[in-house]
């Protein structure tokens, strides 16, 4: 196995997502994943000046977790305060609000056969056995601490995606949709009568495992997205079929069709409340220096085809494919707005409580594949009239503890709203913090 296959096999999990904040009062002291305004300019938006690739050398720079101690917490923007909703967890990827406020949190990590617990960073802090649970939170007086945690559903396959649908309950296993019977008078799902309703591929190169469902504004379509099975498809792209895509299915797994595709590795997903187009998150490939290529966030039209990996940001051609693209491809639109290279924009998510403003909100998990870090942290992009519009800002930051050293307090993953505050899960620290807006605000 050459050098380039062994580094992109971490590739999907840890390719992150940077933007420098336009209010630097809430940089942490500690040194936040922040960068000068050059990298800043190339990096975000709807307009880019990108680097050639290789323009730096690919370089490897893994974050140690140290958990946040001594009243450590994120900092948000003036206005509003960050509790702990939920800690002690055991990796809380994706979080899902229901209609009825119930809060359900999905615990899984990457499953390696025969591997042990082994020193937290962000190499392997998912080297342990996938937890495979779902959780229930109910908060009852909205103070943004759980007031209750009760397993809902156990014995799953690294669940992600969840979402209620009229009587029933679905989980986005790594390998299959499956939903199960659900009463939303008592809030009960009968967990022995499971239904596998589609196979979702699964194996191989996995760091790409998560696979998160929405359904569209009428419920009568379930959007599934399945990240790549590789960085830029070095293994053959017989192995990548229903990879790198978002599906379309019918409420009962009928009618599938590819509705995206291209998209290297979607994992945020949720739909714009203005125009209820379905928007992503996506990860974009590695090892073409610390500039190249930006994650996005994007509106995804159906049936068209976004690049992976042949192109990436539009029509620019990937110099691992140049001497030996298809004759018979698509073109490749441009993502609607950049998120920085390499920041791993996990959670995604539009404002839906008072107080916040009208945008999107981005996990940024953290970086791996660059020379120094970028990510760690929740952005913020505006939105009017149903598009970016203006810079990227920080929201959610401190998660840096030490650059120097290289060691952060957690990296922040799936992102949510209650009807009163923000949620944002802390895989790596094992905690959920709600972000509330303070009176007034």
């Amino acid at each position: 196995m050459n050098t380039l296959i062994k580094i992109s096999l971490f590739s999907g999990l840890f390719a992150t997502l940077f933007f420098y904040s336009c209010n630097s009062s809430n940089q942490s002291k500690e040194g936040d994943a922040d960068h000068d305004s050059t990298v800043v300019d190339r990096e975000y938006g709807d307009s880019l000046a990108l680097q050639e690739p290789m323009a730096t050398e690919p370089t490897n720079k893994y974050a140690t977790i140290v958990g946040w101690k001594d009243g450590a917490m994120p900092k948000a923007p003036k206005g509003y305060k960050v509790v702990k909703f939920a800690e002690n967890l055991n990796s809380p990827r994706n979080i899902y609000v229901a209609p009825n406020g119930d809060i359900f949190v999905a615990q899984s990590r990457t499953q390696k056969e025969g591997e042990k617990d082994e020193k937290i960073d962000a190499r392997n802090i998912f080297r342990s056995a996938s937890p495979n649970e779902v959780l229930l939170f109910k908060d009852a007086n909205g103070d943004g601490v759980a007031d209750e945690k009760t397993v809902f559903l156990e014995d799953q396959t690294q669940p992600y995606g969840m979402l209620i649908l009229g009587n029933h309950f679905y989980v986005a296993n790594t390998d299959a949709l499956v939903r199960y019977p659900y009463n939303s008078a008592n809030g009960k799902v009968d967990a022995t009568a499971g239904e596998k309703l589609v196979s979702l591929p699964a194996g191989g190169y996995n760091n790409h495992w998560t696979r998160n469902i929405i359904a569209n504004k009428d419920g009568n379509k379930i959007y599934i997205s399945v990240g790549s099975g590789s960085n830029v498809g070095e293994n053959g792209m017989e192995h990548e079929v229903r990879r790198a895509v978002i599906l379309e299915v019918n409420p009962n797994g009928s009618g599938e069709r590819i509705f995206g595709s291209g998209l290297r590795n979607p994992v945020g997903m949720d739909i714009e409340p203005q125009t209820n187009m379905l928007w992503t998150a996506v990860n974009e490939r590695d090892e073409l220096g610390d500039e190249l290529v930006p994650d996005y966030i994007t509106s995804v039209q159906a049936e068209k085809f976004y690049g992976w990996p042949y192109y990436y940001w539009g029509m620019q051609v990937d110099p691992r494919w140049k001497d030996r693209m298809p004759t018979d491809l698509p073109k490749s639109l441009k993502p609607d707005y950049a998120v920085g290279a390499h920041t791993a924009s996990l959670g995604f998510a539009f404002n839906k409580a008072p107080g916040f403003e009208t945008g999107a909100f981005i996990g940024q998990h953290g970086s791996w594949n660059r020379s120094e870090f970028v990510g760690y942290k929740v952005a913020f992009v505006p939105f009017v009239n149903g598009k970016p519009s203006g810079k990227t800002q920080d929201f959610l930051t401190g998660f840096v503890a030490n650059k120097e050293k290289k060691e952060v307090h957690g990296r922040p993953v799936g992102v949510a709203f209650t009807k009163n505050y923000m949620l944002v899960a802390d895989d790596a620290a094992n905690v959920i913090w709600a972000v509330i807006p303070e009176k007034g605000k």
